[in-house]
């Protein structure tokens, strides 16, 4: 029977290493749009309904009446409004949208807490974490491909450590998600920088793990063969992240705490005996001289790492709040009514034939 795990995570990690390879390691991360949709509200309001129910939500409802529309986007507006003044702002709307548009990352915290809060004591403890996550593997000699558990764990314990604000090693919800997610915690952004294929790769390698975890959890499957098999799911099937002292360490490899541009390069290309480079291996080149360096020493410190990896980005979220608050905002004073929302749910939420959104039937929005 603990043949059948081990099965599905080589069926996994196949399907997962079958898709076409990057030619370019990326480990900048970027805000990604709203929607795939043209933003043209003379044409249609489709970008809009993304934005503001998020992607996946909006596919789900297009059967609902007028009537049914406005009735439940109104109970939507009632959670928007957090202060329960009766107005919307543009803060609330922005923070809304946020929260629309990663709620994937929402219930993949929950599926972990399930799996890591082993005492049900609404905590997880880096205890509980580091238990599930290892068990025993620390017991075995690390694998002889080079792959260090040890530094892994060391590297999970310092961003937890982080993300517990108040020290005691245990992470309620917030804490947790700020460890699992860090790139949506702010406090979190110094230490913390996404390296990943895409957003999708990452919402996709998350279900992956999570099916593989449901599977484990069925089957009489002993606990060591377990953790082995999470470990390597884990390391192969699911984003990293990495700190920016981690990110650091992983490219300076000369270990005198800056990245020249030998070293800047390397991390993204290698040439494997082909003298002929691609092109933007020399447009990196150029970044790195011309920009990545800024203080023109031939070398990128801590802080110009920083500003590399995590840049000042547009902020999607806050421009269609904004554009929402603008198309609706009838008596013009900076703020939004229920009314006002509802008597432009076309905007919002649509009906009938327009895409709706699976968080207007939603209890747990309500």
């Amino acid at each position: 029977m603990d043949l059948l795990p081990l099965l599905l995570l080589v069926g996994l990690c196949v399907l997962q290493s079958s898709s076409k390879p990057m030619e370019k390691k990326e480990r900048v991360h970027h805000d990604a749009p709203l929607s795939n949709r043209e933003h043209d509200d003379e044409e249609n309001f489709d970008y809009d309904h993304e934005a503001f129910l998020g992607q996946e939500e909006a596919k789900t409802f297009d059967q609902l009446t007028p009537e049914e529309s406005k009735e439940r986007l109104g109970k939507i507006v009632e959670k928007i409004d957090e202060d329960h003044d009766g107005f919307v702002t543009a803060d609330e709307m922005k923070r809304w949208i946020k929260h629309a548009q990663k709620r994937w990352i929402y219930d993949d915290v929950d599926r972990q807490w399930q799996a890591h809060d082993l005492n049900s004591d609404t905590y997880v403890s880096w205890e509980e974490y580091k238990n599930a996550t290892y068990g025993y593997i620390l017991d075995e000699a690390d694998p002889e491909d080079g792959f260090n558990y040890r530094q892994m764990m060391a590297r999970d314990e310092r961003r937890f450590k982080m993300a517990d604000h108040d020290g005691d090693l245990r992470a309620n919800k917030e804490e947790f998600t700020a460890f699992l997610h860090p790139e949506e915690f702010d406090h979190m952004k110094d230490i913390i920088v996404l390296v990943h294929l895409d957003k999708q790769n990452a919402k996709k390698n998350s279900i992956y793990l999570s099916i593989y975890l449901s599977i484990c959890q069925s089957v009489n499957l002993s606990i060591y063969i377990r953790n082995v098999c999470v470990c390597v799911c884990v390391c192969v099937c699911v984003s990293v992240w990495f700190g920016l002292q981690e990110t650091m360490e992983d490219i300076d490899k000369n270990g005198d705490g800056l990245i020249n541009l030998d070293e800047y390069i390397g991390d993204m290309y290698s040439q494997n005996g082909d003298a002929n480079e691609p092109e933007w291996v020399k447009t990196e080149r150029e970044q790195f001289t011309e920009f990545r360096d800024k203080n023109k020493d031939g070398h990128m410190d801590k802080d110009e790492t920083r500003d590399w990896i995590l840049p000042s980005d547009y902020d999607h979220a806050e421009a269609e709040a904004k554009h929402l608050l603008y198309e609706s905002d009838a008596d013009q004073d900076g703020r939004l009514t229920k009314q006002e929302i509802v008597d432009k749910y076309d905007l919002f939420v649509g009906s009938q034939a327009t895409d709706f959104g699976e968080a207007l039937v939603r209890h747990d929005e309500f």
